[in-house]
């Protein structure tokens, strides 16, 4: 699923401008992580009475479970769905169309993160 990872770390500390801390850099991690989740959660789709064909249905499962962790210290963050169906949702089958919202948002994001930390560096 995917990540947003800081490599490099003696080429970062090197580049940061001066007075960016470690914890600058954790900052803009967590938050592009927190981003990342939100647009997830907002392309995933929601199945609904009428998708379904079940009366009174009440979807959002895969939106729900949409998760963030930070680990490594917070320079990872993932974020990932748990929905034990939300690959086939993203990837599609071969009797389902793929409706992609995991990539699109991490593609979006990215740019963003990649701006976010050319701000830091000189």
């Amino acid at each position: 699923m995917p990540k947003i990872k800081v490599v490099g770390m003696t080429k970062l500390k090197k580049k940061l401008k001066y007075g960016v801390t470690m914890n600058d850099v954790k900052r803009v991690v967590a938050h592009n992580g927190a981003e990342l989740q939100e647009k997830a959660q907002e392309k995933a789709p929601v199945g609904t009475p009428e998708s379904t064909g079940i009366p009174e249905y009440i979807g959002g499962t895969l939106k729900r479970s949409i998760g963030i962790e930070l680990r490594d210290g917070g320079m990872t963050v993932e974020v990932e769905p748990t929905a034990h169906y939300a690959p086939y949702v993203e990837l599609g089958t071969r009797l389902m169309n793929a409706r992609p919202y995991l990539k699109p948002a991490y593609e979006e994001q990215k740019k963003k993160f990649k701006k976010d930390m050319d701000k830091l560096a000189r």
